[in-house]
């Protein structure tokens, strides 16, 4: 197996949370794009080949079905998956995130973009999703109860996080730049996110995922799978500040674009690779 092939099993075991992520990367990056559903089986062999235990797989496939994600019809004794509506937007979504943060970014025009929220106690349950919806969208959170992003186009999907989860009577929005009064927009940043975790995580991949010479047959299904995931990792942990606000030879720049470019390279490969299990599967 070659070098960029080795690196997903070389992390150990997949969680059952990070299953149901690698089961959407390969929903997104394969079963898609090709127009046909994927059998269990299938399925099952491109999540083992990159580390996934077997029960974990099952799972994977099970809860994002209860979740609306996708769904399956039996033929005969065997079940084909394909996407859900909701699970395609959110493959999509994920998508343009992705390509987002290679592309250019306009100059900061110096205006925060602010949420107050007191969650209350009847909502208590909605704290966690709230946290986790605002930081996908690129909200940090400096002080208890305050979230910021300098991202204009971050407002839209916020209102729709806030309002989902009943929250808008208990919100405060604004915009505008700082009077210089306590925290400064370094401050802001420093206190929202951590650059240089995200910096190390960058390293980190670009360590794993180095690009080799391409292959063909598994091998190839496999390290495409295996890079596309870590590349659908990235819009998770990076807010996509503008270049205003970033350290100097930022890697949420460069990791992204090498990721995308072992993604082109690996792409007819693995595609190959998967359209022979697809017709050749064994039950």
């Amino acid at each position: 197996m070659s070098q960029a092939g080795q690196s997903a099993p070389a992390t150990g075991r997949v969680s059952a949370g990070s299953a149901r992520s690698l089961l959407l990367t390969i929903f997104g990056e394969f079963v898609l794009p090709s127009g046909q559903a994927a059998w269990t089986s299938t399925l099952l062999h491109a999540m083992l080949g990159v580390g996934t235990a077997e029960n974990s797989a099952r799972q994977a496939i099970a809860r994002s079905a209860a979740a609306g994600w996708i769904e399956g019809r039996k033929e005969g004794r065997q079940v084909r998956w394909r996407l859900t509506p909701t699970g395609r937007r959110l493959i999509e979504d994920g998508s343009r995130r992705v390509t987002a943060l290679s592309a250019s970014r306009p100059a900061w025009d110096g205006r925060w973009r602010v949420l107050v929220i007191t969650v209350p106690n009847s909502h208590r349950d909605s704290r966690r999703r709230l946290y986790r919806g605002l930081s996908w969208v690129g909200f940090g959170n400096p002080t208890a109860g305050t979230w910021v992003t300098p991202n204009a186009e971050a407002v839209a999907p916020a209102a729709d996080v806030v309002d989902g989860l009943g929250l808008a009577p208990w919100c405060l929005s604004f915009a505008g730049e700082g009077l210089g009064i306590g925290l400064t927009d370094r401050d802001i940043v420093d206190q929202s996110w951590d650059l240089d975790a995200i910096a190390t995580n960058y390293a980190e991949s670009l360590a794993r995922f180095p690009g080799a010479p391409v292959t063909s047959g598994d091998d190839a299904l496999f390290t495409q799978i295996a890079v596309v995931n870590e590349l659908q990792r990235f819009p998770f942990m990076d807010p996509r500040l503008p270049l205003d606000l970033l350290p100097d030879q930022w890697l949420g720049r460069t990791a992204p674009a090498h990721f995308q470019e072992m993604r082109r390279e690996w792409h007819d490969a693995a595609h190959d690779r998967w359209r022979e299990l697809t017709h050749n599967r064994t039950t």
